[in-house]
């Protein structure tokens, strides 16, 4: 089984994380028209996919007693249950993610979203697994808070036809944000227990939890949809193979830096890991402004407020890496 030996690797492996976490989401804006619980159900299989596929190679090769399979048939049920459960909560939340990008667009909605739970998800996991300074994570934490304070400031300037704020958005992203933060908890859990599942059975059962929420939520959304009609399955057969192959390609890219996280968990701890992997909104802020135009037109201080957004999330970086050192 493939793990960091030093900080440097591990630090590498979360930053390629936070990149895959807060890229993913351009597939589903490139699906025109589409809708994202339609897209949602090739995301979901990508995720899977991929974390077998790293399961049974990075997580497998050279073999022993910490490899996927070995690991699979050692861990305590209650630690597979507790993985697949932190997935089947997580997948809720993102789901309302995506409908927030849907109501609010990407710039405004992951550093909404992400922004809260990592101040959730940091602190319930740090309680479990104490690693690190919580001084400098408590600064860090602080400064991520600043960013989503800067980010709504931003978007409450947008002005003009079609650019009315939606509260229904906003409210919709604070929800998925305070969800997605209850769902580290259940990976530390599942990593420090006796007899733990190692990153890649995590990922293996926390991704298939995930893919067994959409036939309850999902599904669910299918028939009481956040943003336009109903829409059945009807629209997913009908789908371009295009749009079910970006589907998969986001559920993929996401998938990888999961992966990712949690295996450079196994040397920082989940409430490092976790933390710096939550700076995606930054990335996904990024493609909003600047390939998305999602703030084309706004005024001199909305504009300034990104600006902020970006330093604070920057600083919220760089003090909890340092976290690990001190």
């Amino acid at each position: 089984m493939f793990q960091p030996t030093t900080f440097a690797t591990a630090l590498v492996m979360v930053v390629l994380s936070t990149i895959c976490w807060g890229s993913f989401a351009n597939t589903m804006k490139l699906t025109k028209n589409y809708r994202f619980e339609l897209y949602y159900w090739d995301y979901a299989v990508g995720i899977v996919v991929i974390s077998l596929v790293l399961a049974l190679t990075m997580g497998t090769m050279p073999g022993g007693d910490l490899s996927f399979p070995a690991n699979l048939r050692s861990a305590a049920p209650a630690n597979l249950g507790s993985a697949a459960l932190g997935g089947f909560i997580f997948n809720i939340a993102n789901v309302l993610l995506i409908a927030g990008i849907e109501m609010v667009g990407l710039a405004v909605a992951f550093p909404i979203s992400i922004g809260i739970a990592l101040v959730e998800g940091v602190i319930l996991s740090y309680a479990i697994q104490p690693k690190g300074s919580a001084v400098l994570l408590g600064a860090g934490v602080a400064m991520a808070v600043l960013a989503v304070i800067l980010i709504g400031l931003a978007y409450g300037q947008l002005q003009g036809p079609g650019r009315t704020p939606s509260r229904k958005g906003i409210v919709t992203c604070v929800v998925s944000g305070l969800l997605m933060g209850t769902f580290a908890p259940f990976v530390t859990h599942a990593m420090t227990a006796a007899r733990p599942l190692t990153p890649y059975t995590v990922a293996v059962c926390f991704t298939l939890g995930a893919l067994l929420c959409c036939f309850v939520f999902n599904t669910w959304l299918m028939r009481k949809p956040l943003v336009g009609t109903p829409v059945g399955f009807s629209g997913y057969a009908a789908a371009p193979a295009s749009y079910h192959a970006l589907g998969l390609l986001g559920g993929m890219v996401w998938g990888v830096g999961t992966v990712f996280n949690f295996v450079a968990a196994s040397l920082t701890g989940v409430a490092i890991s976790y933390a710096i992997g939550q700076a995606s909104p930054m990335v996904a802020a990024l493609w909003g402004v600047f390939v998305w135009r999602e703030f084309r037109g706004s005024s001199a201080r909305a504009r300034g407020y990104l600006v902020g957004m970006f330093v604070a999330y920057l600083l919220a970086l760089v003090l909890i890496a340092r976290a690990y050192r001190a």
